[in-house]
């Protein structure tokens, strides 16, 4: 068989990556032709993409194409597909040409290329949403998901052409981008040009007609409400007449928390944060908030749930900070970790347990692991290559090492893995390395250190990941990073560091290093479970009983998915495995990265600070979580959405509700009397309601926080359009609309008062106790719209749930911190001082360490040594003289230096 394809045409992405899926199956030549050849006879005009078949005919349609690869591959054709292949050429493809045509040949943007497309997009995110499925047709990728990722990938290739409200889209979109066909095929056609290669195809395409005759509302509610069977309707009014009696009883509440056989036991973990440095904003949403939302749905659902963290403290990140501070490693521990817990505690985290991994605990079970591998063969020796810096006397830790990475150039690269490509990178590969401490060029030298043998573990990883992926909810970036691990080949991976502070290693011979704190780090789950309850391994080693959901940023996926179970698997003693591994993208700052050091960014100590409550950060970081992409904390976008989808949707919605049945009902919910239009609102919010429970289910937290604002908008029109403060005033009839609408309007309150609660527990529990929502109702969370505010139930004083965020106070939060913060932080210092002189033993010390370190400095400007290492040593002697001023009570002088020409 022989493909013809041509660069720029947009056919050829899907066929390309269906002939990749079918590698193997055939012999397929494939040729790169122009656009103006030939290669069918009897054609009369230039046709690509074309397969000529061994029989000598010819295929030239791209479906046709796709749909013969897929065949050859074993797939089997289904209805589904055939539905999608219509829709895609009959719907999809007039608005996407015309939405290409508008951008790379009129040169258009934003909404004029959106525009027509728009309704295609949510029709598949709605398809997609509804049947909670990965892919168009099923669990399994079909010939239907390749054609329209084909089609779609020029112009969503680019972020700001996918709304990011379509979440169910953005995961399947980027799930197929990843694969090494797709992407491939993406490479071939575009050449790295992006959407622009497709310009001359687009040139000879005549210019498109108007769509307005074709587009109909995007109204979800009226799409919604127009489709709703007889029987859906009967089914969520029979629910919500049941009422409160249909709940579940409560869970009886277990101190400690264990399994329970027969139950859904569920374990959640989020990533153990460093000791040494406070959490930003981007650490926050990416672990502990995140699983934080699915800890508390968890709980609503009456599974039996044990969340837990704490902080990594081992490392020679510790020992480093310490040494900055003048405090030993654990007084560091100490310290940092009451700032974490103080900061996760005002986020209002609900974990069961906020542990450490400084424990005999941790020592115990690193130890017996490694002892288990040890036995088991799985433990390799030998001599490493290492950079010591000597000016520090020290080997240095991968993440105290920065130089220029050497396969793709980035030039602040760590030790261990470069955040620019990923890849991971061995300190001495490392292009002009630097020791992050001092500034000075380390050397290499040798040391003899411990190995994890993964090539010999590989067959156990993957027979476990075979059985694991399938019907688990791992997202798309974990499982591409696991893929391409895989894919490259496992190599041996170091165990053990140079250090003091860390789980001491219990071989002879190695009596003077410790576990390096990626191999003992993800064991702290087990040691924090441990000082939980000495009945750790009801959890930990039980498998089949236990589902262990895992959170985390995308640079710990390795160590989750790979390097911990292998340890696990290889020490045989029935561990627990991560069931379902959640990792974020990144959350960038404005137009930055988050920096402690120059002042730019929110960190976790700060937020409580800028009179924010704790609540409105939680809600926006959820909105903007990074789940498909990274995506950017932004001030103005966060006055926005306060404003805009707190204030007016949700907050307006709310309380005009209370509001109705206090002012016009004397504070008693009224009888209602349903109409049928009330019942399909009533039952379009019940399957609102599922689908909340659908995207959670998955973890698709961002998504299910937009069906909580959904169905508010629905409230906020279904008042609007009634009108009670109207009908209240009219004759009976009216009346008892006003009633039926206001009794109603109060339940949908009281319902999203409850999915609220893993968003925004502290906005929950406000609207629960203005409302006197029944207890049963605020700790469960059905599958179904109940009436949980009977006829004749009294509601309490209904007060504003937000305040608007305020345009100047917006701006100056903003320049706060976009490193003011740092200015202010040090004035306030300085302001604080004391000016009155210390005593003359502490003058004298500082003078002669002052003295001392004006010697260093001079004797290394006359060796003519490093400039780094030489500024290094000059900050230490600028900081000595001030400590000097301070103890001598003089005003701090301004640094001299030279002026700028």
């Amino acid at each position: 068989m022989r493909l013809f394809v041509s660069e720029g045409a947009p056919g050829s992405l899907p066929v390309l990556a269906a002939a990749g899926r079918a590698q193997g199956r055939a012999e397929l030549l494939i040729s790169t032709v122009g656009p103006e050849e030939c290669v069918v006879p009897f054609l009369t005009r230039p046709k690509v993409p074309v397969l000529q078949l061994d029989s000598g005919n010819y295929l030239f349609s791209t479906s046709a194409i796709c749909r013969y690869f897929f065949l050859l591959s074993g797939w089997e054709q289904d209805d589904l597909t055939n539905q999608w292949l219509e829709w895609e050429a009959t719907e999809l493809q007039p608005a996407l040409s015309a939405a290409l045509y508008y951008l790379v040949v009129q040169g258009k943007k934003g909404e004029d290329v959106l525009g027509p497309v728009r309704r295609a997009l949510m029709h598949i995110d709605h398809s997609l949403s509804r049947r909670s499925c990965p892919f168009l047709a099923g669990e399994t990728e079909s010939l239907a998901d390749i054609v329209l990722w084909g089609a779609l990938y020029p112009l969503l290739q680019d972020p700001s052409y996918l709304p990011e409200e379509l979440g169910a889209l953005h995961s399947w979109f980027q799930t197929l981008s990843s694969q090494e066909p797709c992407q491939r095929a993406a490479e071939t056609v575009l050449k790295q040009q992006g959407v622009l290669a497709l310009r001359p195809y687009l040139q000879k395409q005549p210019q498109p007609g108007s769509l307005e005759g074709r587009l109909i509302s995007n109204e979800p509610e009226e799409e919604e409400l127009a489709t709703l069977s007889e029987e859906e309707i009967a089914v969520a009014v029979a629910a919500w007449e049941k009422g409160l009696e249909s709940l579940p009883p409560l869970r009886p509440q277990q101190n400690p928390v264990l399994p329970v056989a027969g139950e859904r036991n569920v374990l959640i973990t989020s990533a153990l944060p460093y000791v040494n440095n406070v959490p930003h904003l981007g650490n926050i949403i990416g672990c502990v908030l995140s699983a934080d939302v699915f800890a508390r749905y968890s709980r609503l659902r009456q599974w039996n749930t044990l969340y837990l963290c704490g902080t990594d403290e081992y490392g020679t990140a510790t020992e480093t900070k310490a040494m900055e501070e003048g405090l030993t490693p654990q007084e560091i521990c100490d310290k940092y970790h009451v700032i974490h817990a103080d900061i996760y505690r005002w986020f209002n985290i609900s974990f069961d347990f906020f542990g450490r991994t400084t424990t005999p605990q941790q020592t115990k079970i690193t130890q017996d692991i490694f002892q288990r591998l040890l036995a088991r063969g799985f433990v390799l020796q030998d001599t490493v290559e290492q950079l010591r810096c000597e000016h520090c006397a020290r080997f240095l830790a991968d993440r105290f090492v920065e130089g220029v990475c050497p396969f793709c150039g980035y030039e602040e690269a760590r030790g261990d893995q470069c955040d620019k490509c990923g890849k991971l990178i061995n300190a001495i590969e490392l292009k002009k390395p630097q020791c992050k401490v001092c500034r000075s060029c380390p050397v290499v030298k040798s040391s003899q250190h411990l190995f994890l043998d993964l090539p010999k573990l590989g067959a156990r990883v993957e027979e476990w990941l075979e059985k694991t992926l399938p019907g688990s909810d791992w997202t798309p970036n974990a499982r591409f990073i696991i893929r391409s691990w895989l894919r490259d080949g496992l190599k041996p991976r170091c165990i053990t560091r140079d250090l003091k502070w860390g789980t001491p290693v219990p071989l002879e011979g190695f009596e003077d290093k410790v576990f390096y704190v990626w191999f003992d780090a993800t064991i702290g789950y087990l040691s924090i479970t441990a000082n939980y309850t000495d009945q750790w391994e009801k959890w930990w080693k039980n498998p089949e009983q236990v589902n262990l959901y895992q959170f985390m940023a995308k640079d710990n996926v390795p160590f989750h998915g790979i390097v911990f179970p292998s340890s696990a698997l290889g020490a045989e003693d029935n561990y627990t495995l991560v069931s379902h591994l959640i990792a974020t993208e990144y959350l960038n700052y404005e137009d930055g990265k988050f920096s402690k050091s120059r002042g730019v960014g929110v960190f976790g100590d700060m937020a409580q600070d800028t009179g924010i409550p704790a609540d409105i950060w939680r809600f926006y970081l959820l909105y903007i979580r990074p789940e498909g992409q990274d995506s950017a904390f932004s001030w103005t976008d966060m006055l926005f959405k306060n404003n805009s989808e707190l204030l007016n949707n949700l907050g307006n919605f709310i309380n005009r509700a209370g509001m109705f049945v206090s002012k016009f009902f004397g504070g008693f919910v009224p009888e209602m009397v349903l109409t049928s239009d009330d019942q399909r609102l009533l039952t379009h919010v019940t399957l609102e309601l599922q689908h909340y429970h659908q995207l959670l289910e998955k973890v698709r937290i961002r998504d299910a926080l937009r069906s909580i604002l959904t169905i508010s908008r629905h409230g906020n029109q279904y008042i609007q359009v009634n009108e009670p403060w109207k009908r209240i005033k009219g004759g009976e009839a009216d009346r008892q609309r006003a009633g039926t609408v206001t009794g109603l309007a109060v339940n949908i309150a009281a319902l999203l008062s409850v999915m609220l609660q893993p968003y925004m527990p502290t906005v929950s529990a406000t609207i629960q106790a203005q409302l006197q929502l029944p207890p049963p109702a605020r700790s469960i969370l059905p599958t179904n719209f109940l009436c949980t505010l009977p006829a004749g139930h009294q509601i309490g004083t209904v007060s504003p749930l937000f305040q608007k965020l305020e345009n100047d106070q917006i701006e100056s939060l903003k320049q706060r911190f976009s490193g003011g913060q740092l200015e202010e932080s040090l004035a306030l210092k300085a302001k604080a001082s004391p000016k009155t002189a210390a005593g003359p033993q502490q003058i004298q010390a500082l003078t002669e360490e002052v003295t001392k370190q004006g010697n260093i400095v001079r004797e290394l400007k006359a060796q003519k040594a490093d400039k780094n290492q030489i500024a290094a040593e000059v900050a230490k002697l600028l900081d000595l003289k001030k400590q000097l001023a301070q103890a001598e009570g003089k005003p701090l002088e301004t640094p001299k230096g030279k002026k700028k020409k």
